[in-house]
């Protein structure tokens, strides 16, 4: 039998003997869409959903081994992605409980007047509001708690390179967002 005509628990059995990722990779595409709309339902946004999945199949290739058959491979992925996306929604619910900072402003101002460095916290304000509340509290956790990529990495069960694009990316659209105001 070729891979795609195999059942689940026969390529699980086969990858972890083998090694070899085609039988991986035939469970990924078997479930990689069923992941996707599991946790786009739960967090009603595409870019962490896409995230989600991805984190999720790099934890259950990981794992793999930890799945006894005790139920089928479709229930465990999707009870690790249920899980998975909760403690993604209970993490970012707790982190977001942290209110915007003036120090934050001041690292950003250039020196100037008291009128000037209201501005521009007023202005820091507006782009902030227009990233999502996800990327805010990324952008918290690096500036205003002065958390490492490896502490960051930790909270979000994220390898270092995620939350270093992640970061960037968050970065690259605030000071667009920043930039773009200030130019008004």
């Amino acid at each position: 039998m070729t891979a795609p005509q195999l059942r689940d628990e026969e390529l699980i059995r086969l990858f972890l003997s083998t090694h070899q990722n085609e039988y991986f990779e035939t469970i990924y595409h078997r479930y990689v869409n069923k992941v996707y709309r599991r946790c786009y339902s739960l967090t009603k946004c595409t870019a962490k959903a896409e995230d989600y999945t991805q984190d999720i199949f790099l934890r259950v290739h990981a794992n793999l081994n930890g799945f006894k058959e005790r139920s089928s491979f479709s229930t465990w992925l999707y009870s690790i992605s249920y899980n998975y996306c909760m403690d993604q929604i209970r993490l970012n619910h707790r982190l977001n409980t942290v209110t915007i900072d003036e120090d934050m402003a001041h690292t950003i101002a250039d020196e100037g007047d008291a009128e000037f460095h209201e501005e521009q916290l007023q202005t820091l304000q507006l782009a902030i509001q227009t990233i999502s509340t996800d990327e805010v509290t990324l952008l918290r956790l690096k500036y205003e708690q002065d958390l490492d990529i490896k502490e960051i990495a930790k909270q979000y069960n994220l390898k270092d390179s995620a939350v270093k694009m992640r970061l960037k990316r968050t970065r690259d659209k605030l000071r667009t967002q920043y930039t773009y105001r200030l130019d008004f």
